[in-house]
């Protein structure tokens, strides 16, 4: 899955994210046993090997928001992949982590 043990970590986390939920980074990294790493959290969905089948859309940061990207577009296709598992977005942007977030 990965050569990085802390990276093999948070995959098997976010692996397990159901369908229509999302977890903070923050939250994968606790869920992983590796509590204050959320920023490897990200590094790690940078580093993803090419052909992963990981749902990697389904990690918001902290507030609930869908972190900008720069100008690849993956910003407007994650949300746009929530939605479509019917997660929902408030007027502000933010996800509501109380109703949609996953353990953590």
């Amino acid at each position: 899955m990965a050569n990085n043990p802390q990276h093999a970590a948070f995959y098997a986390v976010i692996a397990g994210i159901p369908e229509g939920w999302v977890m903070s980074y923050g939250a994968v990294a606790k869920r992983a046993g590796l509590p204050r790493h959320a920023r490897h959290v990200g590094v790690a969905l940078k580093q993803m090997p090419d052909g992963m089948d990981l749902p990697w859309w389904r990690v918001v940061n902290g507030e609930g928001r869908v972190s900008p990207r720069g100008l690849d577009g993956s910003d407007d296709l994650q949300r746009v992949l929530l939605q479509g598992e019917g997660v929902a977005f408030a007027a502000n942007g933010r996800i509501d982590l109380k109703r949609f977030g996953w353990g953590g």
